[in-house]
């Protein structure tokens, strides 16, 4: 019997609508493209909770946040009980590698990576930061040991632009050296020496770019192929924000961002395309490599993103909310087992899914028991409503989304948001209060009181069974310049 393969692809904040496959007309991606002719394009994606330790949670596990860690936020570690996707891999003769960003808690300093046989890791200089502070060596990075092995010592950081910084600058790196593309060097060597060593096995691996997050910051010369000037503008305005979710408006103080020009955010946009199209480039070297060395007729592949980044819509950056540039990720599989050649599908699937679908893909029974399905089985019923959490108390945020209408809670003032996904894309016009509506909102609303009773989110719902409703206070008070600047990810190095 053929060994089937089956590599997953992930970026960090990647926005689904960056994909010209997806219909952007600001961004040329030919490598995903290529996917996307050769498989399935899924346009109703969504993240199961948009923010990065939450999402990888979940596709590693396929269970829900708050059932893989107990927490929704940007943290907790994956609980021993949880079967996770390298593990069931191994178990059934699998050989399996993981390059870049894992972003498991508590990061690299227990050296965490649930299964892994082969792996090499980046945090973005979390652990550096650490040792910077602490003066204690941790164990370092594996991608900053090679920059200090190819005479780069921490010049990943060097433009000194935070982490969760919205500005942009041009990386101090020559392109070879950048961090994408070291992830997708060793990918291709560690493919080799399996093709030599242990060409009998099949293998999964995982390439897990931390682009295109912020910082804004890709290599010459892709920090220029795209004008400011002549890309398309963010959607809405930040005055729009007061009938949404209200701690997005002590985000945009929180960061600064009410200090951006909009000059400086069509910059931080142009550059985030860059860096979209200089990952676009390494998935296409990546299946010139399968075709070069015959693994492209064994081998199956999965695209997806942890979430979105906002990219100033409505003057705001990041994710953690439910706002299309958050929520929706990109999610392509192409595979030679599956003859849907460029075809679109409008199902709702979520992250969750990876990993049950990785493994239909590989002709592996799917874990019993687990929040996911595969995408790809033609023997379970289509979702009807798709459902995301973010975030804990007094902040959670809830979402149903029937594939065109889109309800968004927040526990913060019990605020209730409704987007037409049909006719309002860009989610201007929120109809949560609007008459004609009404029978909708309350379907949803009850879609995510039921949906948490069976889950067993208990946190979300009230003593009444009802969802939780909060006060945040002084959401509009005035930030300094010195107040923000902690939030930013600003590193020593």
């Amino acid at each position: 019997m053929q060994r089937k393969n089956v590599i997953l692809i992930t970026s960090d904040q990647f926005r689904w609508d960056t994909l010209s496959c997806n219909g952007s007309k600001d961004v040329k991606t030919p490598g995903f493209d290529r996917m996307a002719k050769e498989g399935i394009t899924f346009t109703n994606a969504m993240s199961s909770n948009p923010i990065c330790v939450p999402a990888r949670a979940t596709m590693t596990t396929g269970n829900h946040s708050h059932k893989c860690t107990g927490r929704k936020e940007n943290a907790g570690r994956i609980k021993d009980d949880q079967l996770k996707i390298a593990e069931y891999f191994n178990s059934y003769g699998y050989e399996t590698y993981k390059y870049g960003k894992f972003h498991y808690v508590p990061y690299q300093k227990d050296r965490i990576v649930h299964g892994f046989k082969h792996w090499e890791m980046t945090e973005s200089g979390r652990l550096v930061n650490q040792e910077v502070k602490t003066g204690k060596d941790l164990g370092g990075e594996d991608y900053f040991k090679y920059l200090e092995s190819v005479g780069y010592p921490n010049m990943a950081r060097a433009h000194g632009i935070g982490n969760n910084d919205v500005h942009a600058g041009l990386s101090a790196l020559p392109l070879e050296h950048f961090v994408d593309c070291w992830i997708l060097k060793r990918t291709l060597e560690n493919l080799k020496k399996h093709l030599k060593e242990k060409q009998d096995k099949p293998f999964f691996l995982w390439m897990s770019f931390p682009k295109p997050h912020s910082p804004y910051d890709p290599p010459e010369p892709y920090h220029k192929m795209y004008d400011p000037r002549k890309i398309s503008k963010p959607a809405g305005k930040y005055e729009m924000l007061f009938d949404k979710n209200p701690e997005l408006r002590l985000r945009q103080r929180r960061y600064g961002m009410n200090f951006f020009s909009e000059q400086g955010v069509q910059l931080s946009r142009a550059r985030y395309f860059g860096l979209v199209s200089l990952q676009d480039k390494l998935v296409g070297e990546l299946l010139k490599f399968l075709k070069e060395n015959g693994l492209a007729k064994s081998t199956s592949l999965l695209f997806a993103a942890d979430h979105g980044d906002l990219l100033g819509d409505f003057g705001i950056f990041f994710k953690s909310c439910f706002l299309n540039g958050s929520v929706r990720v990109p999610f392509l599989i192409s595979s030679p087992f599956l003859k849907k050649n460029g075809m679109k599908s409008k199902d709702l699937v979520g992250l969750e899914d990876v990993f049950p679908t990785l493994c239909d893909l590989a002709g592996l029974p799917a874990p019993q028991n687990i929040d996911g399905r595969s995408v790809i089985s033609q023997d379970l019923p289509k979702r009807e409503v798709y459902i995301s959490q973010c975030n804990e108390t007094p902040n959670q945020l809830y979402m149903a989304f029937d594939g065109r209408y889109k309800y968004c809670y927040a526990e913060c003032e019990g605020t209730e948001e409704l987007y037409d996904q049909k006719n309002d894309i860009k989610e201007i016009h929120n109809l949560a209060k609007s008459k004609k509506h009404a029978k909708i909102v309350k379907y949803l609303r009850n879609c995510v009181i039921d949906w948490c009773k069976n889950n067993q989110d208990t946190m979300m719902l009230d003593k009444k069974g009802k969802l939780k409703k909060s006060v945040l206070k002084e959401i509009d008070e005035e930030l300094t310049y010195k107040d923000f600047t902690s939030y930013l990810g600003w590193r020593k190095y």
